[in-house]
């Protein structure tokens, strides 16, 4: 997999947006302005919020994450070479965490979840 797949992964999901906010070719996908995933620089992986410190640390205790540099201990980087499933259900995992912690006007502007 490569950065390539996981922003055509990010970009289906609905009201998704993509920005550069720090410059130098960060690729961070926002739903209602809160991120919820980021590849950086590095272009090893992409870093995805989960609901909490302990499923961060299952993930890496299990080999499917490591710790995500820069962000809260409750995100983790998947590498490109994750299994692909994977990938796709943390990023949609993390997606809708973060949209269900918007406030329900920001969801209201939001396209539909199918």
């Amino acid at each position: 997999m490569s950065r390539d797949f996981v922003n055509s992964i990010c970009r289906e999901l609905p009201g998704a947006e993509w920005s550069d906010p720090w410059g130098g070719g960060h690729d961070a996908w926002k739903v209602g302005d809160k991120m919820f995933a980021c590849i950086g620089t590095a272009n090893d992986g992409v870093s995805v919020k989960t609901p909490d410190i302990e499923t961060a640390q299952m993930l890496i205790d299990a080999g499917v994450g490591v710790k995500a540099p820069y962000f809260h201990r409750s995100w983790v980087r998947l590498p490109f070479d994750a299994d692909e499933d994977e990938m796709r259900y943390r990023l949609a995992a993390s997606y809708d965490l973060v949209r269900a912690s918007l406030t329900k006007k920001v969801q209201a502007t939001l396209p539909a979840r199918s």
